[in-house]
C-alpha cells in the first residue's frame, strides 16, 4: 500500500506520537525536513537543511537531522528553527552523516558514511566506479546535552543504518557490503570490535549499487533492514539469519520505520517513485529510546 507519495529522494521516517509522520526529502529542489498527516494526504515543509538524511526525534519532542550537504548533526523544532551542534570530532570533520538512533545511555548515536556527498554521488548520481572510492565509514556517539562526539568506530565501507536491539546491543550496517555488525557495548562505549551478525544481499540481486540502509528491530527482535537497490526489506532473525524478504513497489528502499504500538505496521521510504510505502507485520516495532530523559515509542 502506498501511505503518502511526492516526495523527492525520502529518507529517514519517524512515527509521531500523534500518529503523523516525519521524513527527509533529500532532493536538490527540496532538501527538506517534511510533515506528513496520519493519513498521508497532506504535507508540509518544517524547515530546508541542505540534504538530510537521516533523523531521530527525542523525549522533548526536539528532531535531530543528520545533514550530508553541509555535513553536520542539526537540531530542529518542529516550528522550523535550527541550530548546528557539530560538525566533527575531536578536529575530524564529518564527511556524510547518514543515519541516527538514541541508546540506552540517552546518548545519540550516529552513522557517517565516510566519503563526501558529492564525492560519491556527484548531481545526485551514484558514481558507476563506486568500488574505488575510498570510504572511512564511522559510528559516533554524541552527548546531546554537551554536544561533544565522541568516535567510536571507524573503517566501514559506507556505514549506514543504526539501531538498538532488544539486547540493548547496537547494530550498524556497512552497505557496499551488505553486512549487519554488532557491537558490545557497556555505558557508551565499544566494548571490543564489530562482529558480523549478518548479510542481507540476495544471490540473485540486480547489478549495481545496492546493500543495507535504514533498519528498525520488532518488538520480538527481528531486525527489518531496507535495502537498497534490491526492491525489498529484508528481515533478519534473532541469529542473523534471513527469515523473510517484504517485496517493495520500488527497487531504492531507503529506510524503514515502526508505525505507533498496536498498529503491527511497518512504513518504507523509496526513491524510485519518491513515495512512502506501508505493510503489514505480525508484530509492533521495539519501543525506541528517547534520549537523557525518557525512552520512547515513536519508531526512526
Amino acid at each position: 500500500m502506498v501511505f503518502a507519495s511526492g516526495f523527492m529522494a525520502p529518507e529517514g521516517p519517524v512515527a509521531l506520537p500523534d500518529g503523523t509522520w516525519l521524513i527527509v526529502e533529500g532532493g536538490a529542489e527540496r532538501g527538506c525536513i517534511t510533515h506528513i498527516s496520519a493519513d498521508g494526504q497532506t504535507k508540509r515543509m518544517i524547515q530546508k537543511t541542505g540534504r538530510p538524511n537521516g533523523l531521530a526525534v527525542d523525549s522533548e519532542g526536539v528532531i535531530w537531522v543528520a545533514e550530508s550537504k553541509m555535513p553536520s548533526l542539526v537540531r530542529l523544532t518542529m516550528e522550523g528553527k535550527a541550530e548546528v551542534v557539530a560538525t566533527g570530532c575531536d578536529g575530524e570533520a564529518f564527511l556524510f552523516p547518514n543515519d541516527l538512533c538514541f541508546g540506552p545511555d540517552g546518548g545519540l548515536y550516529l552513522t557517517d558514511s565516510g566519503v563526501f556527498i558529492n564525492e560519491f554521488a556527484p548531481n545526485n548520481q551514484i558514481r558507476p566506479d563506486y568500488m574505488d572510492v575510498k570510504y572511512d565509514g564511522r559510528v559516533y556517539r554524541v552527548d546531546v546535552e554537551t554536544g561533544k562526539v565522541k568516535k567510536l568506530d571507524s573503517g566501514i565501507k559506507f556505514t549506514n543504518g543504526i539501531a538498538f536491539g532488544p539486547d540493548r546491543l547496537l547494530y550498524a550496517n556497512e552497505t557496499l557490503t551488505g553486512n549487519i555488525y554488532r557491537y558490545e557495548w557497556k555505558g557508551g562505549a565499544i566494548a571490543g570490535p564489530r562482529i558480523l551478525f549478518g548479510n542481507v544481499i540476495r544471490p540473485d540481486a540486480p547489478p549495481g549499487w545496492k546493500g543495507p540502509d535504514g533498519m528498525a528491530f520488532s518488538a520480538d527482535g527481528r531486525l527489518y533492514v531496507a535495502v537498497f537497490g534490491q526492491r525489498d526489506v529484508t528481515v533478519l532473525g534473532k541469529k542473523g539469519e534471513v527469515v523473510e524478504r517484504i517485496q517493495t513497489a520500488g527497487k531504492l528502499a531507503t529506510n524503514v520505520a515502526f508505525a505507533l504500538p498496536g498498529r503491527k505496521q511497518i512504513h518504507v521510504t523509496e526513491y524510485e517513485f519518491g513515495q512512502v510505502e506501508a505493510f503489514d507485520v505480525p508484530t509492533d516495532g521495539l519501543p525506541l529510546w528517547a534520549g537523557p530523559r525518557a525512552s520512547g515509542t515513536a519508531a526512526v
